[in-house]
């Protein structure tokens, strides 16, 4: 597949030397400690009532599920310093807005963008807010269609960089 802005997941350099280390240790490291421990779980003999051994087989599941993951993530990674703090909201960025007379804060892109103890709502750039805000200015208000087909306007309040710190 070639990429394209429209299936490219911008990172920092940050985020990506990240899950770059993740992928390298659930690929090395991790797949020998969860077959050492499915090969232990096995010796215990019956299979079928060997918890240990479903525990280990069902986390090794969700490890190589997280494998491709980051694979296919780090294959179409489009990897960028973090945006110019400059009131132009771009992926990367967290992003207040005023939706339906509430405000919302929340960070446009990838969720692999924000360290995993961060809890901000992720919106991606291709989500239908997402490109209606994406390239815009603070202080501007835009509408976008929702799925449901009803025209929903958003103003965006404050645009910043995303820093972990």
């Amino acid at each position: 597949m070639t990429q394209t802005a429209s299936n490219a997941t911008y990172l920092t350099q940050e985020a990506f030397d990240r899950l770059q280390t993740e992928l390298r240790e659930l690929s090395g490291p991790g797949r020998v400690e969860i077959a050492k421990r499915i090969e232990a779980a096995r010796e215990e003999g019956d299979l079928k009532e060997n918890g240990g051994y479903h525990a280990a087989k069902e986390e090794q599941g969700k490890m190589e599920a997280r494998i491709r993951q980051l694979t296919q993530i780090l294959q179409n990674a489009s990897v960028g310093e973090a945006p110019p703090d400059d009131g132009v909201v771009e992926p990367g960025m967290v992003v207040t807005v005023e939706l339906f007379g509430e405000e919302e804060t929340f960070l446009l892109g990838s969720r692999e963008i924000a360290d995993g103890d961060d809890q901000l709502d992720v919106y991606s750039e291709q989500s239908p807010m997402g490109k209606a805000i994406n390239g815009q200015k603070v202080g501007g208000t835009h509408s976008y269609l929702a799925p449901t087909g009803k025209t929903i306007e958003v103003k965006i309040l404050k645009a910043k960089p995303y820093s972990s710190s």
